[in-house]
């Protein structure tokens, strides 16, 4: 199980309560949100998101541990304790990596893999991992090698008093695309960035490449993002701030019947992965009457409409005894 944590800004166009200057200049929210991932194809549904004001800290442990627990909370059968257990996975970028978030992790005995600041001498230790010649080839989306990208460990060079026992640093170097702006934290033309994680080595998944691959896969986070503002989070209506929240909550419960919507009754079709504004234009907006006959309620669709059949196939697998997938 898989739970992704990021934030997002939420531009507000007049005098709101609580909305601040943000720090990408503009006025607005900073909400922070928490989603389920369950692969490339699961169904992505959020999990809490916390409204905060614009100018709420990107790294702020305290909202970051907030968010985690409600998160938890949604969890069918987490007991509400300390579980005794890593087989639910918290993942975040650097904003995450304080040392208050990862050791609370720690003591739930939670695992994460977390965005990872380099220090300063990074090219004196990135150097001192090409002379040991102990980069491992990357992996791309599609689990197959990835040229001009390596992953190394780099734990055993980085002096980590203070953090969490047993956590591991990881870093990736990578060939920039052609085009690419070089930054002045690139070394010798390459990319650099890491992560950490308590994700102990031994056992299947746990290669670096495949450890680096699980963690760049919470990009997936964005996407979820997108569609909550497809779905209404992009513009707060409402003038007051608890006023707002609860906004925040009908579309997560919009959603939750949005995502479970495709996953049982549009499974084994290309509208499971259908983003809002397109649900809303072939399958959302078909004209249909509602008519009752016997004490029955009947569902007309429009037979012009092209999707309408898509509709009652979905509908028709809703109303079966077993509606999961396959």
């Amino acid at each position: 199980m898989v739970i992704d944590v990021d934030a997002t800004l939420v531009s507000a166009h007049s005098e709101k309560e609580h909305a601040r200057p943000t720090f990408k200049r503009g006025f607005g929210f900073h909400p922070l949100c928490a989603f389920v991932d369950h692969g490339p194809d699961g169904t992505g549904e959020p999990l809490t998101i916390r409204l905060r004001p614009g100018n709420a800290g990107s790294n702020t442990a305290a909202d970051h541990i907030a968010v985690i627990t409600a998160a938890l909370a949604q969890l069918p059968g987490h007991p509400g304790r300390t579980r005794a257990s890593k087989k639910i996975l918290v993942r975040t970028d650097g904003a995450g990596s304080t040392h208050t978030l990862l050791d609370w992790l720690a003591r739930q005995r939670l695992g994460y893999s977390v965005g990872f600041t380099l220090p300063a001498h990074t090219p004196d230790l990135i150097n001192i991992l090409d002379d040991a010649d102990v980069w491992t080839p990357a992996y791309d989306a599609h689990d197959q090698v990835r040229d001009g990208a390596w992953v190394a460990e780099l734990t055993g060079l980085l002096d980590l008093t203070g953090w969490p026992p047993g956590m591991r640093v990881i870093v990736r170097k990578e060939r920039p695309h052609p085009g690419a702006q070089l930054r002045f934290d690139d070394v010798d033309g390459m990319r650099i960035t890491a992560f950490a994680t308590n994700t102990r080595p031994g056992g299947p998944g746990t290669q670096l490449a495949d450890l680096e691959l699980r963690h760049r896969r919470r990009a997936r986070v964005e996407d979820r993002i997108r569609i909550a503002k497809d779905t209404g989070l992009a513009n707060l209506p409402l003038r007051g701030f608890d006023a707002n929240r609860i906004w925040s909550a009908i579309v997560m419960l919009a959603l939750d019947l949005t995502a479970w919507m495709q996953t049982l009754a549009l499974a084994e079709h290309d509208a499971r992965r259908w983003e809002p504004k397109r649900l809303r234009l072939r399958l959302f907006n078909i004209p249909a009457v509602i008519a009752r006959r016997a004490r029955q309620r009947v569902l007309h669709l429009a037979e012009h409409a092209p999707w309408a059949n898509l509709v009652t196939d979905g509908l028709n697998r809703l109303r079966s005894p077993c509606t999961a997938p396959g």
